[in-house]
């Protein structure tokens, strides 16, 4: 099962188990600007990349985008971001999102 939540500067997409365990999540960030996404996935997997939304090919048709690796993750900046923007979403779905945010190395 998965839960979608978005804003203007957010997409989270949480996975869950049968048993209603979040065995992962996607946050998508800065969706009208430079795009990233942060997946992270149980035990304890991060992956940090840049949504390329397959523009900019001169002469050619738009391609369907697709995540490329990316540098450093500013965790405390959005980690602060996301509480402050999350406050429609489930309590306990925001807590734990928040909790990976700010224990990211």
């Amino acid at each position: 099962m998965r839960r979608w939540f978005s804003d203007d500067f957010f997409d989270l997409i949480v996975w869950f188990s049968k048993e209603k365990i979040i065995l992962g999540f996607q946050l998508c960030y800065d969706m009208h600007g430079n795009q990233r996404a942060l997946t992270w996935k149980r035990p304890d997997a991060y992956f940090h990349q840049r949504i390329d939304d397959g523009e900019g090919r001169p002469g050619k048709h738009k391609s369907t985008p697709i995540l490329i690796p990316d540098g450093r993750f500013d965790h405390i900046a959005i980690a602060a971001k996301f509480q402050k923007e999350s406050l429609d979403i489930e309590p306990a779905i925001s807590k734990f999102v928040f909790n990976i945010l700010s224990a990211y190395q």
